[in-house]
């Protein structure tokens, strides 16, 4: 495995303190947070006379690019981003590494792992009027329902080709993983005893067996060659409804299940990113003090940083043998900051101008 990476300069600082000798190492750059880390990012081509390797690389890094954007941009704002150079892409490029290399058959295959600069590609999208969204996985309760109205009857299971093929169509940059349910006649029996209001129902009774807070409901409603789909969405206790229609559509066709499968996930995706959207045009300078006494907490408190997706840099300001002085830039409001690292077990002080942490 071969690894590249940027070097970054470190200077060594050395003071004391109550007769101990403290050393601290940080950066004189700005302290960014965790990079974009794409993975198996897998290309193959034909080796030839005029064979490049560079320019093998180099489609890997479109790839990983793409995969990277379909991950934390919603599906409305991916159409602005066209047309990039590579020199660009390789511009916000971290490190990468060549995981694997083979020749098969007169044939060059490569799987690669990209790590992008979080800082460089929230001011790429900033630029385009792009927020970003936290990739964050979410498990999800999905129950697709499938109404014949022409039948009048329910497909929970069993003919159910939603069913049977949503999990079938995935991908690396989904952040959704969804949890379908087994069949269970007394489920079957539950939904088809609420037929008639089966919009209404919440289906509470089902998905409270899986010990899973979020569900989706689909219910998909055939009509000759029309099939409209009513989503119940239900995260962090907030309900929304969307609705999707799809025209001249033949359910014994698996292309056209694909499609119906492929958008509602789509939607979904969407909806998710939405909530964990970070709005990057919102940079809040925060001051904080540390106890250099507290080393364990310092090492603790960098690494929480860097691992938070809202903080988009940070740096140490100055220092002397008490203090460390840190500057924070935060997409966000100043409680939404104190709740993020209150989840991380810290706390401050916040009566004057520069914070204290406890």
């Amino acid at each position: 495995m071969i690894s590249y990476k940027k070097v970054h300069l470190k200077i060594l600082y050395i003071f004391f303190a109550h007769l101990s000798l403290l050393i601290f190492f940080f950066s004189t750059d700005k302290l960014e947070a965790k990079a974009f880390e794409i993975d198996n990012i897998e290309i193959s081509k034909p080796f030839e006379m005029k064979f490049d390797k560079n320019k093998v690389i180099d489609e890997g890094f479109k790839k990983a690019f793409l995969e990277l954007i379909l991950l934390i941009v919603d599906s409305s704002d991916q159409k602005k981003i066209n047309k990039i150079k590579i020199k660009e892409i390789k511009g916000m490029i971290e490190s990468f590494t060549i995981k694997e290399e083979k020749f098969i058959d007169e044939t060059y295959y490569v799987n690669l792992g990209v790590s992008f600069n979080k800082k460089d590609i929230f001011e790429f999208l900033e630029k385009k009027n792009i927020f970003p969204s936290i990739p964050l996985k979410k498990k999800i309760i999905f129950i697709p329902v499938i109404i014949d109205e022409s039948k009048k009857e329910l497909l929970i299971f069993s003919d159910n080709k939603i069913y049977d093929s949503w999990n079938t169509y995935t991908e690396n940059y989904h952040l959704i993983e969804y949890i379908l349910p087994t069949e269970d006649l007394e489920d079957i029996n539950l939904i088809k005893s609420k037929y008639e209001f089966i919009e209404q129902y919440d289906f509470k009774e089902i998905t409270n067996k899986y010990n899973i807070r979020d569900s989706i409901i689909s219910l998909i409603f055939l009509d000759k060659d029309k099939v409209r789909v009513l989503s119940r969405i239900s995260i962090k206790d907030k309900v929304v409804l969307k609705n999707q229609s799809f025209l001249d559509t033949d359910m014994d066709d698996i292309n056209t299940v694909k499609k119906i499968i492929d958008t509602l996930k789509i939607i979904y995706e969407d909806y998710w990113k939405k909530l964990n959207q970070i709005n990057t045009s919102i940079k809040l300078t925060l001051n904080v003090r540390v106890d250099t006494t507290k080393d364990l907490k310092i090492e603790k408190f960098e690494n929480t940083l860097e691992n938070i997706d809202l903080i988009n840099n940070f740096s140490i300001s100055r220092f002397n043998k008490n203090f460390i002085y840190y500057k924070i830039i935060f997409n966000g409001t100043p409680d939404n900051f104190l709740k993020t690292m209150k989840d991380n077990n810290f706390n401050f002080d916040t009566q004057n101008k520069i914070w204290i942490l406890r």
